[in-house]
């Protein structure tokens, strides 16, 4: 040993990168082929070697450790409202506009005719991507969802649309019309209302046509860097959606005031803003008194992505924790050879396959939706309980991914104390638990016999599955209940793992899908690694293995 060396390092896990996080995925790969998607037709193969490999790892990295910054004002006093940021942060959003993240499902190709398809293959990108950075998957979902919204008036979406559907990441803080591309964000909530919209206080004054003033206040404005922003004010006839942008239509700076950035748990690389409004430029998007109905597009899609990125959380945390084990050692076996942590990874592992297999079942509905009604009925009932289920597992999973790798995961050069930090924002973000609950019994309450629907098909798609027709039965009664808004929870958290042992049972081996509705189903989850995979631990592990 040289010198000042008081010991030899060993027994350590090397770094992990360069991996490819498609490729090895068998569950991701198996939910591709059930939805009818070849991966590598579409180009995911090359997809998971780019964004697994250690440069792009290492940029989610610096995007985290060096969060974004507010400028107020330039050096001569001029307002500004202007965010900067790390340039790790520009890179993966060129890399995520390059692959065409925030656009892909979009297809005007047809004269005055907006389609959408391809939801699966890009659920699979923002599945992959997001366990490498989240934050900035937030203005990537936003301006892909903006569309929808954007929908409802046809000469903005004329006017938008070729610049969000741009391939380009323009960062430049200029007017849209002089940029090669355009992010788009969106403004809901304020102070005195939060997730109750209705009770926003912002004015809108109609002014010459479609152009309105708004003078108020949002208390969370995401990714206030972006182009233009979707925003809900009152105006004469009710509440109404908004486009407003940074810059007014005569060059100047429009008057949002940024207050002041979020301090968040996590989320880091991304921005959070509070902003008030000085008669602010906008275009009303859709009729006066229908926001909700006009924004209600945007929020179905930013939920789906949600759910997705969640499960991508939980993916990468469950990589990492495989990479752990296959290289270290305890007690002389490496910790994958010991039984307790065995159990622990299959059980981590039962719910990432689960999670993997719904996430993309609930794509492929968006996709369907089209031409199938009983797709649709799917989208609008399953989205909200796949967001309820899976963002709401997302904390609890990585801390156990957390745990496999002991005091190494818990200090900050790994990477799962910001996958963890990262985990709670989706269950928040567009509906926290009790309003995505409340959300599915207006669903079932407004279209009872499509709620049945979906039951009956559940229950039919988990092929005799333990506890399936129970857990349909559940569901059923207690929508049926005069309390079931006492019993909202119980009704997702239920529909949830229905609706994903069905998915399972389409993508996965049969003693996966078995052990799952065993464990979930026909009797409550115990904590992880106290539930018995049977036959099922074998390829649960070696499923897990396959990408490191």
């Amino acid at each position: 040993m040289p010198p000042f060396d008081t010991h030899e390092i060993f027994n350590q896990t090397p770094p992990f990168g360069d991996v490819n996080l498609v490729a090895g995925d068998r569950p991701l790969l198996d939910a591709l082929e059930a939805n009818g998607v070849e991966p590598e037709a579409e180009g995911l193969i090359g997809f998971g070697a780019a964004w697994g490999s250690a440069e792009r790892l290492d940029l989610g990295r610096l995007a985290n450790e060096n969060p974004p910054k507010l400028r107020t004002h330039d050096a001569r006093g001029y307002r500004i409202d202007a965010v900067e940021f790390h340039p790790g942060y520009h890179a993966l959003m060129r890399a995520s506009m390059a692959d065409r993240l925030h656009s892909s499902t979009w297809d005007a190709s047809e004269p005055g005719r907006l389609t959408s398809r391809g939801h699966v293959a890009r659920a699979a990108r923002i599945y992959t991507v997001a366990g490498v950075e989240s934050g900035h998957v937030c203005p990537i979902t936003m301006t892909h969802a903006s569309v929808g919204a954007l929908a409802s008036a046809p000469e903005r979406l004329k006017e938008w649309l070729p610049r969000i559907l741009s391939r380009t990441y323009d960062s430049r803080f200029i007017p849209f019309w002089e940029k090669s591309a355009v992010t788009l964000g969106m403004g809901m909530t304020e102070k005195q209302g939060g997730t109750d919209v209705r009770a926003n206080t912002t004015r809108a004054e109609g002014t010459v046509g479609d152009e309105y003033a708004l003078t108020g206040h949002k208390w969370f404005m995401s990714a206030p860097m972006c182009d233009a922003f979707l925003v809900l004010a009152q105006a004469p006839g009710g509440l109404t959606c908004f486009l407003v942008p940074r810059f007014r239509p005569d060059g100047s700076l429009n008057a949002l005031r940024l207050q002041r950035l979020k301090d968040k748990l996590g989320n880091r690389s991304n921005a959070s803003s509070e902003v008030e409004f000085d008669r602010a430029f906008a275009w009303r998007i859709g009729e006066e008194g229908r926001g909700v109905r006009t924004i209600i597009e945007m929020v179905q899609l930013t939920r789906l992505d949600c759910a997705v990125a969640s499960a991508g959380l939980v993916r990468m945390g469950l990589a990492l924790a495989f990479h752990h084990v296959r290289h270290r050692s305890v007690f002389q076996k490496r910790l994958i050879d010991q039984p307790a942590m065995r159990m622990v990874l299959a059980d981590l592992a039962l719910e990432n396959e689960a999670m993997t297999a719904l996430a993309l079942r609930t794509a492929g509905s968006f996709d369907r939706a089209g031409e199938d009604g009983r797709e649709a009925a799917f989208a609008r009932i399953v989205t909200p309980a796949a967001k309820f289920g899976i963002c709401k597992a997302a904390p609890r999973l990585l801390y156990e991914a957390m745990e496999c790798l002991g005091g190494n995961g818990y200090v900050e050069e790994s990477p799962l104390p910001r996958l963890y930090r990262e985990a709670p924002v989706n269950a928040i973000w567009e509906g926290s638990g009790n309003v995505i609950a409340l959300d599915i019994l207006r669903a079932a309450g407004r279209e009872p016999e499509v709620a049945a629907s979906v039951l009956e098909r559940f229950t039919a798609e988990a092929g005799g599955l333990p506890g399936a027709t129970d857990a349909a039965r559940d569901i059923a009664l207690a929508l049926r209940s005069p309390e079931a808004a006492s019993k909202a929870r119980f009704i997702a958290d239920r529909l949830f793992t229905l609706a994903a042992a069905a998915a399972l049972s389409r993508s996965a081996p049969p003693e996966i899908s078995e052990a799952y509705a065993l464990t979930r189903l026909a009797s409550p989850a115990r904590m992880i690694g106290a539930n018995d995979p049977g036959a099922a631990l074998k390829p649960l592990l070696d499923r897990g293995f396959a990408t490191i």
